[in-house]
C-alpha cells in the first residue's frame, strides 16, 4: 500500500472534543488535511466556528457544535447533530482539558469537581455516548488526550494529575473492552504544550524546571502532536494498535538524572 495512503482519512468522520482549544483544534485540522471531515465539539461556539472555518478552508466539511462534554445529554445531542449531518462518526478525540496550581490543602470541592467534569468526566462519558455507536457499527478508533501530569506525578497539578491518570485507565480498560468489536482506544500523552490550561502556571522556575527535564530543550509545539494523531485514527496505519499510551514529550517521561 502507498505511504500515502496509508495515513490517509478520505472518506473519515471525526469528532473532536475540545476541538476549540489550542492542541485538540489542531489536532482536528490535522485530520481535515488528511481528509477527514470534522465535527468540532466545545462550550465556546465563536472559537468552535472558527476552527470549522479552518477545516472548511482546507477543503472538508466542517461542524461547530456548542456542547458541555461533562454532561451527557449534551454529548447525546451533539452525536446527533453530527449523524444528521456527516451519517457516521469513525473517530472520536477526547481533548476537553482544564488545569490548576492551586496548593493541596487550599483546594475546594468546587475546584475538584469542575476539573474532574471537564478532564475525566468527559472522557467516561465520550467513550460511553459514541464508543456505543462505533461497537454498534463494528468499527472505530478512540484517541484520549492523556499528559505527562499522569505520573510519575508533577508538582502544583494535584487534581489535574489525578484525572490523567484516570484517563489513561479508561483508555486500557476500555481498549479490552471494546477490542472484540474491532474498535481501537488509546491515548496521546504530551508532555509541555504551551496552551490555555497551563499558561498561567509557567512562571519562570516552573519553565527552567521543565526544560532542564525535557532532553529536546524546549515546548513541544501543537503542530506536533498532529502524526501521532493522524496514526492513531488511521485504521490502516495502527490497525494493530490499541490500548497504547504515545507518549509526544520531547523525551520528558524518559528523563532521570
Amino acid at each position: 500500500m502507498p505511504i500515502h495512503e496509508l495515513f490517509s482519512l478520505e472518506g473519515k468522520v471525526a469528532a473532536v472534543v475540545g476541538g476549540g482549544g489550542v492542541l485538540a483544534g489542531e489536532i482536528a485540522r490535522g485530520f481535515a488535511a488528511a481528509g477527514a471531515d470534522v465535527a468540532v465539539i466545545g462550550r465556546t461556539m465563536p472559537n468552535l466556528e472558527a476552527r470549522a472555518g479552518e477545516i472548511r478552508a482546507l477543503g472538508r466539511r466542517g461542524l461547530a457544535v456548542q456542547a458541555d462534554a461533562g454532561k451527557k445529554a449534551d454529548l447525546v445531542r451533539a452525536l446527533d447533530v453530527t449523524l444528521a449531518e456527516f451519517g457516521k462518526v469513525d473517530i472520536l478525540v477526547n481533548g476537553a482539558g482544564i488545569n490548576s496550581a492551586t496548593p493541596f490543602f487550599d483546594i475546594q470541592e468546587s475546584e475538584w469537581e469542575k476539573i474532574l467534569d471537564v478532564n475525566l468526566r468527559s472522557v467516561f462519558l465520550g467513550c460511553q455516548v459514541v464508543g456505543k455507536k462505533m461497537v454498534e457499527a463494528r468499527s472505530g478508533s478512540i484517541i484520549n488526550i492523556s499528559s505527562a501530569a499522569a505520573g510519575p506525578p508533577l508538582s502544583k497539578v494535584f487534581t489535574y494529575g489525578v484525572t490523567k491518570g484516570g484517563v489513561n485507565q479508561i483508555t486500557q480498560f476500555l481498549a479490552r473492552e471494546f477490542a472484540p468489536h474491532n474498535v481501537r482506544v488509546n491515548a496521546i500523552l504530551p508532555g509541555f504544550f504551551p496552551a490555555e490550561q497551563n499558561r498561567k502556571i509557567l512562571t519562570e522556575e516552573r519553565v527552567s524546571q521543565i526544560m532542564n527535564h525535557t532532553p529536546m530543550r524546549r515546548f513541544g509545539d501543537p503542530s506536533e502532536l498532529v502524526g501521532a494523531a493522524v496514526f492513531l485514527a488511521s485504521d490502516k496505519a495502527s490497525s494493530f494498535v490499541t490500548g497504547t499510551i504515545l507518549r509526544v514529550d520531547g523525551g520528558f517521561l524518559s528523563m532521570t538524572i
